[in-house]
């Protein structure tokens, strides 16, 4: 990088690039000042080996955002597509999966969780097994024990059971997002409980 910026200094010295601008920028950002800059200003006739060098990392740096930019286009084509035909994105069926899938239901219904927060009551509630049980607190003496990841009775999970998870205490998905919008209709966010909830 620092004999691109030399090379296209030499070149042109009032169209000096910063470099804290060039990361920002990204690689289409630098092709477009590179090419505006340079490319157009000193050609292969007239420009000495500096010239060169600048116009032909211009055209390289153009050809890279061309590229990065159609991998964007058919990333996004791809995403839009799949929701069309109501594909289903695929999560791994492991505790990262579990709350990523949740929070990307819990996001279409505007319920608060970050990924840290959910994941910190989860290891605390139930040291992350979906099928955790508690039948020793006053709920499990109520005959209505707390179950799953975050530790729900089954009348909360049944009143803050959120659309489009299984209506299944013990599925992991379901159980979070239902812990998840429990908590923050009770405390704003899961992010804010730090004990038994």
């Amino acid at each position: 990088m620092r004999t691109t910026l030399t090379a296209l200094s030499t070149v042109r010295p009032t169209r000096r690039l910063a470099v804290g601008g060039l990361t920002a920028l990204g690689a289409a950002g630098i092709a477009a000042t590179a090419l505006t800059g340079t490319a157009h200003a000193a050609t292969p006739d007239t420009a000495g080996p500096a010239g060169h060098r600048a116009a032909a990392t211009a055209q390289h740096l153009t050809t890279q955002a061309d590229h990065a930019k159609q991998s964007a286009d058919k990333a996004a084509k791809a995403a839009k597509d799949s929701g069309k035909s109501g594909a289903k994105a695929k999560y791994a069926d492991n505790l990262d999966g579990w709350i990523r899938e949740a929070r990307a239901v819990m996001a279409k219904h505007d319920i608060p969780g970050s990924y840290d927060g959910i994941k910190r009551n989860i290891i605390r509630e139930s040291a992350g097994d979906p099928n955790a049980v508690n039948d020793w607190d006053i709920n499990a003496q109520k005959g209505i024990p707390s179950k799953g990841l975050l530790q729900v009775i089954q009348p909360t999970f049944d009143q803050y059971h959120v659309k489009g998870t299984p209506d299944d205490l013990t599925d992991p998905v379901a159980n979070i997002a239902a812990a998840c919008n429990y908590a923050a209709d009770r405390y704003g966010s899961m992010d804010n409980v730090d004990s038994a909830y």
